[in-house]
């Protein structure tokens, strides 16, 4: 099922498309095709999946802190690429996004790093520290591979600039929730309400909220308000909590609550 088809389905299901965010490699890069399994079995409509980064501008500490045992681990992005491709032979049954930052593509080449992320899977890619206005090079070497970017729009994105986010992005546009890293918080469901508001006369695709989210009662306000829900930092705490034994049933108990609680949107 392709990004496009998954929300159609949840859109004609009226409900919002779970999106949960997992770091390769976390806590090794053998355990993640099975972590990716438990959140697809738990409900996940769509996986985020971080490729370890040493310098994630974009992350609070529970995401970073996941970078870091990656890269301990041993994780790379070619183990990465090799990771996803067996796994989605096995008929990985939600699309896998490409959560990246600039540099890693840019060192291997755009054209390069667009082919062999088509050839492993992946659905799409979000490039969190790529601005739109400098993504040329790379939206055009990713569409030739058959790869969507999603971009982000912030709360104080002008709003001739989200018009621009929307035309060069695919699958879905990333609202941020707040200004700041990515981290659990309180997210404020009302100010997230005038923000959704204020982008859907000026987008052509489904808005997805990230940045904040991470208890059942937060996704379900959301899914009254998006089109989807993204959760990182929230999943990979319960997942650091659990026991070596009990990271897959933390990953698929987590991601089945926040999709029983999107379940009762109106």
């Amino acid at each position: 099922m392709t990004v496009d088809q998954v929300f159609e389905t949840c859109r004609i299901e009226r409900r919002a498309a779970l999106i949960p965010y997992l770091m390769a490699g976390d806590p090794d890069l053998a355990s993640t095709p099975g972590l990716m399994r438990a959140a697809a079995d738990g409900g996940a409509d769509i996986i985020e999946l971080g490729i370890p980064y040493s310098d994630p501008l974009a992350d609070g500490p529970t995401i970073q802190a996941a970078a870091q045992r990656a890269l301990g681990a041993g994780t790379t992005l070619d183990g990465v690429l090799a990771m996803l491709a067996s796994t989605a032979r096995g008929r990985m049954r939600a699309p896998v996004l490409a959560f990246t930052y600039y540099n890693p593509i840019f060192v291997r080449g755009l054209d390069r790093s667009a082919t062999d992320f088509a050839r492993a899977g992946f659905a799409g890619a979000i490039i969190p520290d790529l601005p739109p206005e400098e993504a040329g090079a790379a939206a055009a070497a990713f569409a030739k591979a058959g790869i969507g970017l999603t971009f982000l729009v912030a709360p104080t994105t002008p709003l001739d600039r989200v018009r621009e986010i929307d035309a060069l992005s695919s699958g879905f546009v990333y609202v941020v929730s707040r200004m700041g890293v990515t981290g659990a918080s309180q997210s404020p469901i009302a100010s997230i309400g005038v923000l959704v508001s204020r982008l859907r006369p000026l987008v052509t695709h489904p808005l997805a909220v990230g940045f904040g989210i991470s208890t059942p009662e937060q996704a379900a306000g959301i899914a009254t308000l998006a089109d989807g829900v993204v959760v990182g930092s929230g999943l990979i705490d319960r997942m650091a909590a659990a026991g070596a034994e009990n990271k897959e049933a933390a990953v698929r108990d987590y991601c089945a609550s926040l999709g029983a609680a999107m379940h009762k949107r109106l």
